[in-house]
C-alpha cells in the first residue's frame, strides 16, 4: 500500500469506544492507517476501564486523551480520509464539515461506559465493545480501498456498521 489513510473515530464523550477503535485500528492498520479519536461533547479524560483493557492487551496508552471533534476540523487538522461514528447519540448530530469529503459511516456500538453491574460486569462491556470495534475494523481493513470504486466503497462501509454487532 503506497498511500496511507487518516481514520477519524467519533462519539459524544471521546472517553471510551472511539479510543477504543483509534487503539484498534492504529494496531491493526500500523502500516497505512493512522487512527485518530475525537467528541461532540469530550468527557475530558479517559474511561478508566478503556485504559485497563488496553494496557492489559499491551497497548501503549500514552496517546489516549478525551478531545473535541473541533480539533479535527481546524485547517491545520490532518486530511481525514474516513470518519466513523461509533455512538448513536454522535451519529444524530450536525458534524463539523471535514475538508476534502472523507468517507463516512454510522458504526454503534453500546456504550461500555453505561454498563451496569459489578465492576467484573462493567469491565467485560467493555471487552465486547472491544471485540465488536475489532470486528469491523477488521472488515474495513480488508475492503480494497485504493481499487474498488468510491460509490461501491461507501456502500461497503455502511455494510459494516449495519452488520449485528454481536456478529464475529
Amino acid at each position: 500500500m503506497t498511500q496511507a489513510y487518516n481514520v477519524l473515530f467519533l462519539c459524544t464523550g471521546n472517553s471510551a469506544r472511539s479510543i477504543l477503535a483509534e487503539a484498534i485500528l492504529n494496531r491493526l492498520g500500523e502500516n497505512g492507517y493512522r487512527a485518530f479519536s475525537a467528541g461532540s461533547y469530550p468527557k475530558g479524560t479517559v474511561h478508566p476501564f478503556a485504559i485497563d483493557l488496553l494496557n492489559g492487551m499491551g497497548y501503549d496508552t500514552s496517546f489516549a486523551r478525551s478531545k473535541s471533534w473541533d480539533e479535527f476540523a481546524a485547517p491545520d487538522a490532518p486530511h481525514m480520509d474516513f470518519v466513523f461514528t461509533v455512538c448513536d447519540a454522535a451519529a444524530e448530530e450536525s458534524c463539523p464539515v471535514w475538508p476534502g469529503h472523507p468517507m463516512t459511516a454510522h458504526w454503534g456500538i453500546p456504550d461500555p461506559a453505561a454498563a451496569q453491574g459489578t465492576d467484573a460486569e462493567k469491565h467485560l462491556a467493555f471487552a465486547e465493545a472491544y471485540r465488536m470495534l475489532s470486528s469491523r475494523i477488521l472488515a474495513f481493513l480488508s475492503l480494497p480501498h485504493a481499487s474498488i470504486d468510491r460509490l461501491a466503497l461507501q456502500q461497503r462501509l455502511r455494510e459494516i456498521g449495519q452488520s449485528s454487532p454481536n456478529a464475529g
